[in-house]
């Protein structure tokens, strides 16, 4: 992403403002997957215990987010 000069993020929440405002995701999109920065925090570095319901709605709902955001940057930077 760097040789296309979007900017470099200083936070992973940071990373999905840049692609918001660079139109590679949409702003829902992009809102998702800033509050799965933080979900993902919790899993890898074990801030605090993990809400079982929470992580079933993560993956019952959010799955198809993550595919969102493979196809936008792949439709985005193949060009």
């Amino acid at each position: 992403m760097s040789s296309n000069r979007l900017g470099e993020p200083e936070t992973n929440h940071e990373l999905f403002r840049i692609l918001r405002r660079e139109a590679v995701l949409p702003e829902d999109l992009a809102e998702s997957l800033r509050r799965m920065v933080g979900f993902r925090d919790i899993l890898v570095h074990g801030y605090q215990a993990v809400d079982k319901q929470v992580l079933r709605h993560v993956v019952e709902h959010n799955l198809d987010d993550l595919l969102a955001f493979s196809r936008h940057v792949r439709e985005s930077f193949t060009t």
